[in-house]
């Protein structure tokens, strides 16, 4: 059976009313905790990045033509106060979600995240790629853990305690 492909689309200004929208669900807000979402701070929030002018640079995951998720990355060491190492040049981030709760547990988020680290991985001067999901979000450290990610231990971020995950590159080399 193929494994379904996905397309990372560049987040442009006319996403933000969907991306409200998905931000706005309850499946989403238990994680994210953004507060009340509202066109107007999705605008605040998502502008920057979009107009390059954030380090994150967003994506809307297609499948099959259809938008059903977000991803972004960013390089980690322009912030090092969110980590408790010293990052370095090389280390990228990532940040993602499945749009609909009714594709969650059916291994989108693994193939997608997949897909997209090696993508990522496509650039050599990328050493590593980690994420920092809650402590609480099995489901989120289950499908990093698919991917590849190794966890490293919970850290204290800027939004609360979080389980860091790392994927070095030697393990996405193929054998």
């Amino acid at each position: 059976m193929k494994r379904p492909t996905f397309e990372f689309r560049p987040l442009t200004e006319e996403d933000l009313p969907l991306l409200a929208e998905w931000l706005s669900r309850p499946h989403l807000q238990e994680w994210w905790r953004e507060g009340e979402i509202t066109l107007e701070r999705v605008r605040e929030k998502y502008l920057p990045r979009i107009a390059g002018d954030d380090d994150a640079v967003p994506f809307i995951v297609h499948q099959e033509g259809l938008p059903i998720g977000y991803i972004q990355y960013y390089r980690a060491w322009v912030n090092p106060d969110w980590w408790p190492d010293d990052p370095g040049k090389g280390v990228y981030g990532i940040d993602q979600f499945i749009a609909d709760e009714d594709r969650l547990n059916r291994g989108i988020g693994t193939g997608f995240i997949l897909q997209f680290v090696r993508f990522l991985m496509e650039d050599p001067a990328i050493v590593e790629v980690r994420v920092d999901p809650r402590p609480d979000n099995g489901r989120a450290i289950r499908c990093y853990e698919k991917v590849g990610f190794v966890r490293v231990g919970n850290i204290v971020t800027p939004d609360g305690l979080a389980t860091l995950m790392v994927l070095p590159r030697s393990l996405m080399e193929e054998p």
